[in-house]
């Protein structure tokens, strides 16, 4: 199994498949705190389909200019909240709205403004906690600090709830993973510790070849396939994330083993789909 996934790191960890996900948009930004926060804005809008979606989020982004964490630290939070308000008027990606984007950049602000340091510490267990621990405290003083609007919430989903936490995990595998395509920015986490964001696409591979048995793509799917994951690579298993996703996201995985199609995947002789 590891090298059928390193055939399929080979074959998906590329300029052009970059280019078909929103982490290319926080790599076009230079300063750490930056990247920071363009990754904030664009993990957590990543849902719906590739093109509009990044479309979406570089119209999100455009108002803050090139370097989006000096904008916001230089500007009184009064002065941001007005002037976001006004350029994200008539802004909206399918469950948020300029509103809700206006108040997640706010709360960077504060936090950042605590820590001195943008979130890395706001996402760092206390000694004896586990990972999650530190995620679910931030989701629950988001919960209450942000607007009860739908998009809003639809950001927060909380590990100890049970949710698989897509967008926060894809967050975290860019700000901590080192290695290709990801940011690598925090030294406080570990690649080891970090868990799969849980797309449509990773879910379903992943039942097709095995790395979990689970039909619900939820939390305890995503630790699921984690741990399979782990097995092959203890320090580093997310560095199959990326192939894995866009297997899908590139529509080359047509969800039904068919040859001669299916041939050139790395993973055909252990895929399943559409076996009983």
């Amino acid at each position: 199994m590891k090298a059928r996934l390193d055939g399929l790191c080979a074959r998906y960890d590329t300029a052009g498949a970059l280019e078909k996900d929103p982490l290319s948009l926080p790599l076009t930004y230079d300063g750490p705190l930056d990247r920071e926060v363009a990754a904030f804005v664009a993990a957590h809008l990543a849902y719906g389909r590739v093109d509009p979606m990044i479309r979406a989020v570089r119209t999100a982004l455009a108002p803050l200019g090139p370097r989006p964490a000096a904008w916001l630290r230089d500007c009184s939070e009064p002065t941001a909240r007005k002037e976001l308000s006004r350029a994200l008027a008539s802004w909206v990606w399918r469950f948020h709205t300029g509103a809700d984007l206006t108040a997640w950049l706010l709360a960077w602000k504060r936090l950042d403004a605590e820590s001195g340091a943008g979130l890395e510490s706001h996402l760092v267990p206390a000694p004896g906690e586990a990972p999650d621990e530190a995620l679910s405290r931030l989701v629950q003083r988001l919960r209450t600090d942000l607007p009860a609007s739908y998009g809003a919430r639809f950001s927060l989903p909380d590990p100890r709830e049970g949710a698989a936490c897509k967008r926060w995990r894809m967050f975290l595998r860019w700000m901590v993973r080192s290695g290709w395509p990801d940011l690598g920015l925090w030294t406080r986490l570990s690649a080891h510790q970090l868990i799969i964001p849980l797309d449509t696409h990773v879910a379903r591979v992943s039942r097709f070849i095995g790395l979990t048995r689970r039909a619900t793509p939820d939390g305890k799917m995503a630790l699921e396939i984690t741990e399979a994951l782990r097995r092959l690579d203890p320090a580093d298993p997310l560095r199959y994330d990326f192939a894995l996703s866009h297997l899908g996201i590139m529509g080359d995985c047509p969800g039904i083993r068919s040859l001669p199609s299916c041939a050139p995947c790395p993973l055909v002789a252990v895929c399943r789909a559409g076996k009983r």
